[in-house]
């Protein structure tokens, strides 16, 4: 936390309060997020204000132990009686403290990364061992030498020392660093010889562990040990640091710190000790993810562990920092919270003491330090110093600010010279020395022999992959940070040995597959924006000095020449100091963009390369006798064809069919093994299923793009693919998943819909075959490792390319079929409605293309047969197969309530039966007027399916609302009660049926005729409609008359059917008007047109043909029923007189008789006249 004003006395130093004083001196068991254990402070120091605050991360030290103040004169060189030993304070490991004492980790800020691996790659800049930092800050300051291993990941640098004469000292047992070893004697040191420890070094550790046993225990009296113990503990161990005056703190912390009397040195022991208390720790990665890492902890972090007592987030000025503590707080009574220091009384503070402790209670949090004076062992004087006073220390003071400065320009030459993720660069500076440089070790070492001797590989590529595998994870991730994602995992892949790390490969690989989204649509331009928290880019306002080898590791030594293998170099350590001399003047550029996808197979297509890299991992992995040989890129592996020659036909699809189904319903019972001894379980087993899931679907997302460009061959060939890779899928996999059958149903159904779509475009079927056979590289490789698992052969018999059209459809036929079982045994039908209907249409929509593709044939073979030659099986089983398929087809789509196809298959289903009833009719002989047995058999059928059918359509119009759309319903119920009317005046005109049917048929037809009629008078713009009802209603008046025997009979259908003329006044009153503004426009136009001027729009929705065929009908029919109409009324006016009004009739009817005669005569008269002279006649009738 960060704040102003004077420093607050010692009970509200630190602004969290006491409880958070008590979280830095000793383990309180706190519960909540760990980001809520917050405390900080702004500290004024020598007059500058800098701004610190720390955050425990986690947290393994005891109880707190309280400090106590050993007697003057106390010997610290006699041991203490608990010297040593176990106890509740110390912790279990007490007793061994000053034998274990060991250097820092090689590794040690990998353990914390893989610990918070939240914060590494984006928020924290730097992560490292307290100690490195200081020694960092200090170079300045001191002339000790400087050894540190940087690596960057994302935004963050982790620092590790690297002590060169250890690693040498090693490396002629393990060969790991021979290289550098080389290269440091060839540049640096050609006279290389390591150190050897001073007694001195020795005496002084000794002495600061006894003095930490006596204040924690509070005893002074001085009870020696056995000389045995001592003369162990007090010889040089081959683990000790070669630095005077540093040694280890006592085990309560776990991992001791190191404290100085000697500012130049660093050291830090630890011993391992499981932590009991635990505060905000935060987990690496979470064991359950989508995105398994596949491999367990100690994989992981290849026994890297974090052996800090705590680790805290410090954020010094701008800068973020991780960083890892061993330094004991002591507390309880007056000092809640202090550190401990031991000084020579003979030895006064310098500078770099001053600033080692600084840096250690800032960190830490610490107000206070208690240093304890001794002369030669021996007691002498406590001091409490406070922190803000440090720097003003005699003899060691130092501004803050330049503190401040050091560390800015520090981290911003680091951060613009170390640009390569996933690269180990070397930052040194020789003993004595001003100059500062910078290698990068992995270029050296990828100049030797083998570039893999570098033992930081192995941790990086891991925390590479962990940091990307974390990123993933987070379900609030933005597509932005997909490019940092993707640069670590390539990063990751890249520094590996595939012979040696195939389980990390093949797991990072399978992530960067997944950083594409395939079941979502790609926008065109940059979906995923470049990632501003990607890799930093700065640039040095100073030149860059070349530098080369020195005469001595650690003595003092001139400028050296030039040296070319230098990243960067410091020219002069006083650089550091001044204010902002590496600050970056440009801003970060992202370098970790995304690749943008211009269309769906480039992205697909990335996707099948990495997956294609993840199975190679696999199986490489495998090992097993008889393994199946490499693959071949020059010779395919072929993609079955089949014609009609070699096809079994139906037959022999059902039974494949049939065999699939048993299979799919074995995957709950049996278990599957794998052909290339991939054990259930393993890795290898898990991982290459979700590859090969994953290539099944960028195969699947292939074919519907293919699919969508009418490239069927290309879409056929990319679903096989997608069924090959689930086929050996199901192969491997012992349960299911329903995610899984529900894509296998999706593939089934666009393989169906492509087989369909085969089947309807047969003109290209050459140009779909080769797209068909085309194979690439990747797909061959990809084919090969799904080989080594199965045959790959179970959806053979929905994928090939057969070239009957009879094959083809009914191959879509069972795909459809196979994806509703799977709907229906899996019991995804509930779960998945949509899909399921989806299914049914189609399975209804391909057996009307069954049904139909069989009735042309039954017409065709009914078309070439002999006539009066009987009816042949074949034909009949077309007829039947037909039928069968309609019939299918209307269940799939009522069962999905599909009233508009269900309709389609019914007008299909009755031209089909209109079909047979032609054939039996055509195979009778002689010309009968009644129906055969067989013919109304099947007119029965037809008659009653299409009657409900149209019965159901009228429901569906409301013509009695007004609305936009009453128009259009009222003219479609006129058209279907004209249809129904005129199907039962067809019925009734051939016979149909008994006595009882016929009357029937007559009332039905007279009462759609009716219905039509008034419907059609309702609307304005369908006089032909409404005439061709009305002459039809005559017709069926005829039809009437000719049984009637009667005169009076005859006589009163007559006029009724003259009424049923006359009425169509209306008709012909809309149809003149429509003529009558046709031919106002033509005047305009012609006017138009001598005047220059556009002409208008002369269209009219009136069919002149239309008119004209049923005006020439109409004459006929008015002619015969005025001519039968005198005939009638003569003969009765003969026999028994008639009246005056019949004698009016007769001669109004012999009156338009005659005009009508004259006017049909006159074959030049215009349409316009004729339907003028036919509305004077109407009137004339109309007025009788």
């Amino acid at each position: 936390m960060e704040g102003t004003g004077a420093p607050p006395p010692w009970g509200a130093c630190a602004e969290a309060g006491p409880a958070a004083e008590s979280d830095l001196g000793g383990p309180v068991a706190l519960k909540g997020d760990p980001e809520e254990l917050k405390q900080g402070s702004v500290l004024f120091l020598g007059g500058n204000e800098v701004k610190s605050s720390a955050v425990v991360k986690y947290s393994s030290a005891p109880p707190q132990a309280a400090f106590a103040r050993l007697q003057e004169k106390t010997d610290l060189k006699l041991p203490p009686a608990n010297w040593l030993r176990e106890s509740a304070k110390l912790g279990p490991a007490g007793t061994t403290i000053l034998g274990n004492s060991k250097k820092s980790k090689l590794f040690s800020s990998f353990g914390m990364a893989y610990d918070f691996i939240d914060s590494v790659g984006n928020d924290v800049d730097v992560v490292s061992d307290s100690e490195n930092i200081k020694k960092l800050l200090k170079i300045p300051y001191s002339k000790s030498h400087v050894s540190m291993a940087v690596h960057r990941i994302g935004r963050t640098l982790l620092l590790d020392e690297l002590d060169i004469q250890e690693l040498f000292m090693r490396s002629s047992q393990t060969g790991d660093w021979t290289w550098l070893k080389e290269f440091y004697q060839r540049l640096i040191d050609q006279k290389w010889q390591r150190k050897k420890k001073s007694k001195e070094h020795w005496y002084q550790k000794a002495i600061l562990s006894k003095f930490l046993y006596y204040s924690i225990n509070g005893d002074g009296a001085a009870q020696p040990v056995s000389s045995t113990a001592e003369q162990h503990h007090e010889d040089p161990l081959p683990d000790e640091s070669d630095e005077v005056g540093r040694a280890s703190w006592p085990a309560p912390f776990e991992m001791p710190s190191s404290v100085s009397e000697d500012p130049g040195s660093s050291n830090q022991g630890s011993v391992p000790l499981e932590p009991s208390y635990v505060v905000g720790h935060v987990a690496s990665a979470p064991k359950e993810q989508n995105l398994s890492t596949l491999f367990n902890d100690g994989e992981n972090s290849q026994g890297l562990k974090n052996d800090f007592v705590r680790n805290i987030l410090w954020t010094f000025e701008d800068i973020h920092m991780l960083v890892g503590s061993n330094m004991p707080i002591f507390g309880g009574g007056r000092y809640p919270a202090v550190s401990l220091r031991l000084r020579d009384n003979n030895k006064p503070i310098n500078v770099l003491t001053g600033i080692d402790y600084w840096l250690d209670n800032l960190i830490c949090n610490v107000p206070e330090l208690v240093m304890c004076f001794h002369v030669n062992g021996i007691v002498q004087k406590y001091e409490m110093i406070k922190t803000e006073d440090i720097p003003n220390l005699e003899n060691s003071n130092f501004s803050t600010k330049v503190i401040k400065d050091i560390a800015q320009n520090i981290l911003s030459f680091l951060k613009s010279n170390c640009t390569k993720e996933g690269h180990t660069y070397w930052l040194f500076k020789a003993s004595g020395s001003d100059i500062v440089k910078l290698y990068d070790l992995t270029t050296l070492c990828e100049e030797t022999e083998d570039k893999y001797q570098n033992p930081f590989t192995m941790p990086v590529a891991i925390l590479l992959y962990k940091v990307a595998c974390n990123m993933m994870m987070k379900k609030n991730q933005n597509k932005k940070h997909y490019g940092t994602i993707r640069t670590l995992l390539l990063n990751c892949v890249k520094l590996l040995d595939k012979a040696r790390h195939p389980q990390i490969i093949a797991s990072a690989n399978y992530m960067l597959s997944e950083l594409f989204q395939l079941d979502e649509p790609k926008k065109e331009g940059a979906e995923f924006p470049l990632n501003g928290n990607s890799d930093e880019s700065y640039s040095e306002e100073e030149e860059e000095m070349p530098d080369s080898d020195e005469n001595g590791s650690y003595s003092t030594s001139s400028d050296p020449p030039d040296d070319n293998k230098a990243v960067a170099v410091i020219k002069s350590v006083g650089e550091l100091s001044v204010p902002e001399k590496y600050k970056s003047i440009h801003q970060i550029r992202p370098s970790c963009a995304f690749p943008v996808c211009h269309d769906t197979e480039e992205r697909c297509r990335l996707v099948l390369s990495y997956v294609l890299e993840g199975l190679k991992s696999v199986d490489s992995s495998i090992k097993k006798d008889g393994d199946l040989p490499a693959a071949d890129p020059t010779t395919p592996i072929p993609l079955k064809y089949e014609d009609e020659s070699t096809s079994g036909g139906p037959e022999c699809l059902e039974k494949q069919m049939a065999l699939f189904l048993d299979k799919m319903g074995s995957f709950q019972k049996d278990k599957h093994s794998s052909q290339s001894g991939m054990i259930p379980g393993s890795w290898q087993y898990k991982m290459k299923l979700q590859l090969i899931l994953k290539s099944s679907k960028a195969y699947y997302v292939l074919s519907d793009a293919a699919m969508s460009l009418q490239k069927y061959g290309r879409a056929l060939r990319y679903i096989k693919l997608a069924l090959q890779c689930h086929d050996t899928y199901c192969c491997l996999c012992t349960n299911m998943p329903a995610e899984v059958l529900l894509f296998l149903c999706q593939c089934l159904t666009l393989c169906g819909d492509i087989q369909l779509m085969l089947a309807q475009n047969a003109n290209n079927r050459a140009a779909y075959l080769e797209e068909y056979n085309y194979q690439t590289k990747e797909d061959h490789e990809i084919l090969h490792s799904l080989h080594r698992e199965s045959s790959c052969q179970v959806f053979a018999w929905a994928t090939d390319l057969s070239t009957d059209l009879e094959c083809q459809l009914s191959v879509s036929c069972k795909c459809y079929e196979a994806a509703n079982e799977i709907l229906l045994f899996s019991n995804l039908k509930k779960q998945n409605p949509e899909q399921h209907t989806q299914v049914l249409k189609r399975m209804g929509n391909i057996r009307n293309e069954i049904g139909v593709f069989y009735m042309n044939q039954a017409a065709a073979v009914q078309s070439e047969r002999v006539v009066s030659k009987s009816v042949s099986t074949a034909e009949q089983q077309l007829w039947k197969k037909s039928f069968s398929c309609f019939e299918e087809g209307i269940h799939n789509f009522e069962s999905i309530d599909d009233a508009t196809n269900s309709a389609l298959l019914l007008c299909n289903t009755g031209r089909l039966m209109r079909i047979c009833a032609q054939a039996h009719c055509a195979a009778g002989g002689d010309f009968k007027r009644e129906f055969s047995p067989e013919e109304a058999l099947y007119y029965n059928k037809i008659e009653k399916e299409v009657s409900e059918a149209m019965m159901k359509s009228l429901k569906y119009c409301d013509v009695d609302t007004e609305s936009a759309r009453q128009p259009l319903c009222q003219y479609r119920a006129a058209t279907i009660h004209h249809r129904l009317a005129s199907m039962y005046h067809s019925c009734l005109r051939n016979q149909v049926g008994d006595e009882h049917q016929r009357k029937q048929h007559r009332v039905l037809a007279e009462l759609h005729y009716s219905k039509a009629v008034k419907l059609f008078q309702l609307l304005k713009d369908a006089p032909c409609e409404l005439l061709r009802v009305q002459l039809e209603r005559v017709a069926f008046a005829e039809f009437q008359m000719a049984s009637q025997n009667s005169s009076a009979g005859k006589l009163k259908t007559l006029f009724g059917a003259l009424d049923i003329l006359i009425k169509t006044q209306c008709a012909f009153q809309l149809i003149r008007k429509e003529l009558l503004a046709e031919c106002e426009q033509i005047n305009e136009d012609v006017k138009s047109s001598d005047q220059k001027t556009p002409p208008g729009d002369s269209s009219s929705n009136l069919n002149k043909d239309e008119v004209i065929k049923l005006l020439t009908i109409y004459e006929s029919r008015l002619s015969f029923l005025l001519l039968q109409s005198i005939k009638l009324l003569t003969s009765t006016k003969k026999k028994i007189g008639g009246s005056n009004e019949e004698e009016e009739v007769l001669k109004t009817n012999k009156q338009v008789y005659s005009l009508l005669l004259r006017a049909t005569a006159n074959k030049s008269v215009t349409l316009l006249a004729r339907i003028e002279v036919i509305l004077n006649l109407l009137e004339q009738l109309t007025q009788q």
